[in-house]
Protein backbone atom coordinates (compact mmCIF):
# COMPACT_ATOMS: atom_id res chain seq x y z
CA UNK A 1 0.00 0.00 0.00
CA UNK A 2 1.28 3.84 -1.10
CA UNK A 3 1.59 6.30 1.28
CA UNK A 4 -1.31 9.03 0.45
CA UNK A 5 -0.92 12.75 2.27
CA UNK A 6 -4.29 11.97 3.73
CA UNK A 7 -2.72 9.15 5.70
CA UNK A 8 -2.07 10.99 9.50
CA UNK A 9 0.72 8.57 11.29
CA UNK A 10 1.08 8.11 14.58
CA UNK A 11 3.68 6.26 16.00
CA UNK A 12 3.95 4.09 19.45
CA UNK A 13 7.02 3.33 20.77
CA UNK A 14 7.24 0.89 23.77
CA UNK A 15 8.80 -2.40 25.06
CA UNK A 16 9.06 -5.57 23.13
CA UNK A 17 9.33 -7.81 25.73
CA UNK A 18 5.96 -7.15 28.02
CA UNK A 19 3.32 -9.53 28.41
CA UNK A 20 -0.44 -10.05 27.03
CA UNK A 21 -1.78 -9.27 30.77
CA UNK A 22 0.67 -6.42 31.48
CA UNK A 23 -0.71 -3.05 31.76
CA UNK A 24 1.43 -1.24 28.79
CA UNK A 25 0.47 -4.36 26.47
CA UNK A 26 -3.58 -3.35 27.07
CA UNK A 27 -2.95 0.32 26.91
CA UNK A 28 -1.20 -0.28 23.71
CA UNK A 29 -3.78 -2.43 22.45
CA UNK A 30 -6.45 0.59 23.29
CA UNK A 31 -4.56 3.33 21.71
CA UNK A 32 -4.33 1.04 18.38
CA UNK A 33 -8.08 0.63 18.59
CA UNK A 34 -8.94 4.46 20.13
CA UNK A 35 -6.80 6.32 16.52
CA UNK A 36 -7.68 4.04 14.54
CA UNK A 37 -11.56 4.63 14.89
CA UNK A 38 -10.60 8.05 14.71
CA UNK A 39 -8.68 7.82 11.36
CA UNK A 40 -5.30 7.33 11.93
CA UNK A 41 -2.64 5.21 10.62
CA UNK A 42 -0.28 3.70 13.27
CA UNK A 43 2.87 3.02 13.12
CA UNK A 44 5.36 0.72 14.70
CA UNK A 45 8.32 -1.00 14.98
CA UNK A 46 6.97 -3.89 13.79
CA UNK A 47 7.03 -6.82 16.52
CA UNK A 48 6.15 -8.04 19.80
CA UNK A 49 5.15 -6.18 23.20
CA UNK A 50 3.27 -3.22 22.61
CA UNK A 51 3.77 -2.52 19.05
CA UNK A 52 2.11 -5.70 18.46
CA UNK A 53 -0.33 -4.93 20.62
CA UNK A 54 -0.91 -1.56 19.22
CA UNK A 55 -1.24 -3.29 15.83
CA UNK A 56 -3.69 -5.55 17.34
CA UNK A 57 -5.92 -3.02 18.37
CA UNK A 58 -5.88 -1.13 15.12
CA UNK A 59 -6.53 -4.57 13.58
CA UNK A 60 -9.58 -4.93 15.10
CA UNK A 61 -11.10 -1.78 14.05
CA UNK A 62 -10.16 -2.24 10.36
CA UNK A 63 -7.28 0.22 10.44
CA UNK A 64 -4.13 0.71 8.91
CA UNK A 65 -1.33 -0.58 10.60
CA UNK A 66 2.74 0.41 9.94
CA UNK A 67 5.59 -1.71 10.83
CA UNK A 68 9.04 -0.52 10.60
CA UNK A 69 11.22 -3.54 10.72
CA UNK A 70 14.86 -4.14 10.63
CA UNK A 71 16.43 -6.69 7.98
CA UNK A 72 19.32 -7.83 10.62
CA UNK A 73 16.16 -8.85 13.10
CA UNK A 74 15.88 -12.53 13.06
CA UNK A 75 12.33 -12.47 14.61
CA UNK A 76 9.29 -12.26 12.41
CA UNK A 77 6.77 -8.77 12.70
CA UNK A 78 3.73 -9.19 14.08
CA UNK A 79 0.74 -10.27 12.13
CA UNK A 80 -1.42 -7.47 12.45
CA UNK A 81 0.86 -5.32 10.18
CA UNK A 82 -0.74 -3.97 7.08
CA UNK A 83 2.71 -2.28 5.39
CA UNK A 84 5.84 -2.77 6.02
CA UNK A 85 9.04 -0.74 5.55
CA UNK A 86 12.34 -2.65 5.86
CA UNK A 87 15.26 -0.76 7.29
CA UNK A 88 19.26 -1.61 7.40
CA UNK A 89 20.24 0.15 10.36
CA UNK A 90 18.70 1.69 13.48
CA UNK A 91 18.99 4.96 12.57
CA UNK A 92 17.32 4.44 9.27
CA UNK A 93 14.16 2.63 11.65
CA UNK A 94 14.40 5.75 13.79
CA UNK A 95 13.87 8.25 11.40
CA UNK A 96 11.25 6.38 9.52
CA UNK A 97 9.42 5.87 12.54
CA UNK A 98 9.43 9.74 13.69
CA UNK A 99 9.75 11.57 9.62
CA UNK A 100 6.04 10.48 8.73
CA UNK A 101 4.50 10.55 11.89
CA UNK A 102 2.36 13.49 13.73
CA UNK A 103 2.40 12.79 16.80
CA UNK A 104 3.79 9.98 19.39
CA UNK A 105 2.93 7.47 22.54
CA UNK A 106 5.63 6.21 24.51
CA UNK A 107 4.58 3.14 26.63
CA UNK A 108 6.87 1.42 29.14
CA UNK A 109 9.60 -0.45 27.41
CA UNK A 110 13.28 -0.26 27.76
CA UNK A 111 16.85 1.50 26.61
CA UNK A 112 15.18 0.87 22.71
CA UNK A 113 12.06 3.50 23.89
CA UNK A 114 14.49 5.49 25.73
CA UNK A 115 16.61 6.62 22.72
CA UNK A 116 13.34 6.44 20.70
CA UNK A 117 11.75 8.95 23.08
CA UNK A 118 14.78 11.21 23.51
CA UNK A 119 15.63 11.24 19.54
CA UNK A 120 12.21 12.28 19.24
CA UNK A 121 12.10 15.00 21.87
CA UNK A 122 15.87 16.10 21.38
CA UNK A 123 14.70 16.84 17.37
CA UNK A 124 11.40 18.78 19.16
CA UNK A 125 13.47 20.80 21.41
CA UNK A 126 15.75 21.86 18.46
CA UNK A 127 13.39 22.50 16.29
CA UNK A 128 14.79 20.08 13.84
CA UNK A 129 10.74 18.84 13.08
CA UNK A 130 7.92 20.93 13.49
CA UNK A 131 6.36 21.03 17.11
CA UNK A 132 3.91 17.98 17.43
CA UNK A 133 2.76 15.84 20.39
CA UNK A 134 4.61 13.46 22.20
CA UNK A 135 3.27 11.35 24.74
CA UNK A 136 4.53 9.87 27.75
CA UNK A 137 1.55 6.96 28.78
CA UNK A 138 1.91 4.99 32.13
CA UNK A 139 2.72 6.44 35.72
CA UNK A 140 6.65 5.51 34.98
CA UNK A 141 7.37 8.47 33.26
CA UNK A 142 7.28 11.56 35.19
CA UNK A 143 9.53 10.37 37.96
CA UNK A 144 12.43 9.21 34.96
CA UNK A 145 11.70 12.47 33.54
CA UNK A 146 12.54 14.06 36.68
CA UNK A 147 15.55 11.93 37.59
CA UNK A 148 17.10 13.61 34.16
CA UNK A 149 16.10 17.09 35.26
CA UNK A 150 17.80 16.50 38.49
CA UNK A 151 21.08 14.77 37.21
CA UNK A 152 21.33 16.44 33.46
CA UNK A 153 21.13 19.39 31.90
CA UNK A 154 17.25 19.32 30.97
CA UNK A 155 15.08 22.50 31.63
CA UNK A 156 11.34 23.00 32.30
CA UNK A 157 11.47 24.38 28.29
CA UNK A 158 12.53 20.88 27.52
CA UNK A 159 9.90 19.12 29.57
CA UNK A 160 7.08 21.59 27.84
CA UNK A 161 7.39 19.42 25.35
CA UNK A 162 5.87 16.12 26.79
CA UNK A 163 2.37 15.52 27.84
CA UNK A 164 1.60 13.00 30.41
CA UNK A 165 -0.67 10.64 30.93
CA UNK A 166 -1.83 7.73 32.82
CA UNK A 167 -4.49 6.45 30.19
CA UNK A 168 -4.97 5.12 26.82
CA UNK A 169 -8.15 7.22 26.31
CA UNK A 170 -6.70 10.88 27.54
CA UNK A 171 -3.27 9.93 25.26
CA UNK A 172 -5.61 9.37 22.41
CA UNK A 173 -7.37 13.15 22.91
CA UNK A 174 -4.29 14.97 23.43
CA UNK A 175 -2.87 13.01 19.99
CA UNK A 176 -6.24 14.02 18.24
CA UNK A 177 -6.44 17.67 19.61
CA UNK A 178 -2.59 18.25 19.21
CA UNK A 179 -2.01 16.82 16.16
CA UNK A 180 -5.13 18.92 14.32
CA UNK A 181 -3.48 21.14 11.19
CA UNK A 182 -0.31 19.13 10.86
CA UNK A 183 0.89 18.53 7.99
CA UNK A 184 3.80 16.48 6.47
Amino acid sequence: MIETTQDKFVTIFGGSRCGKDSAEYKQAKEVGARLADSGFTICTGGYLGVMEAASLGAHEKGGRVFGIVMNQFKSEPNRYLTDKVATNHFYERLQNLIVRSVGFIALRGGMGTVTEISLVWNKLVTGVIEKRPLVLLGDCWKPVVECWQENLVVSDDDVSFLNFTETAEEACQIIIEKSKGIVL
